[in-house]
């Protein structure tokens, strides 16, 4: 049987710590919680791997590397209120949990939000609320928040959600157009939202977040 608290370390060591990721906050949320209760279990012996794992639905378990890397752009604190949109099985929130002070977990997949609510109650994790909804809509009841994060690859960011972003909040994005996304941090000053690219990623695209169709003559 997999020593999965060795594989934890393993990933910090090997992918985490050597991609820039220095927060010790990061470090320790990221050790708390078994990656592995959060997949399938015929991905369970790979859950550590730097991979997007495949959850179903359009839902991925974005890579270690990419996950860390965005949550320490974040900035979280423990005073923090945070929207995690598209969370899946519940991985990213139950993680986000153990850096904020209360975390939404936003997903549109209704056997998907029941996987998540089980598997963060299992953790005793009640600083997190599983919600079903809309992911380009946000969840408007929960706002504003302190951070937002979009955990797969979207073309751009509704306007919504900046509408549910704090004053001095920060979001959280990998914006994809091509074969190549770019991690992206968006913060609101003075109820303007400026942007600011920070890395590349192949994180896999997001379903429902798809431009219209522009008119042609």
């Amino acid at each position: 049987m997999a020593d999965f608290a060795a594989l934890r370390r393993l990933m910090l060591d090997s992918q985490i710590k050597p991609n820039k990721v220095t927060d010790v906050r990061v470090h320790d949320a990221l050790l708390a919680v078994p990656r592995e209760d959060f997949v399938p279990e015929a991905l369970r012996p790979v859950a550590y791997v730097d991979e997007d794992l495949n959850l179903g639905a359009g839902r991925y378990l974005v890579e270690p590397r990419v996950f860390a890397r965005m949550l320490q752009e974040a900035a979280i604190t423990a005073a923090d209120t945070v929207l995690d949109i598209a969370a899946g099985t519940g991985y990213t929130a139950a993680v986000l949990g153990h850096l904020a002070k209360h975390v939404t977990a936003l997903e549109s997949v209704a056997d998907l939000a029941a996987r998540a609510k089980a598997a963060v109650a299992g953790l005793g994790l009640g600083n997190v609320a599983v919600v079903t909804g809309e992911l380009a809509q946000g969840h408007a009841a929960g706002a504003p928040y302190d951070v937002i994060l979009i955990e797969a690859s979207v073309p751009e960011v509704p306007a919504a959600l900046y509408d549910q972003l704090a004053e001095g909040g920060r979001l959280i994005a990998v914006l994809r157009n091509g074969p190549i996304g770019v991690a992206t941090l968006y913060t609101k000053t003075g109820g303007i939202v400026g942007r600011r690219p920070l890395f590349d990623a192949a994180t896999p695209v997001l379903p429902g977040f798809e431009r219209p169709a522009a008119f042609v003559f």
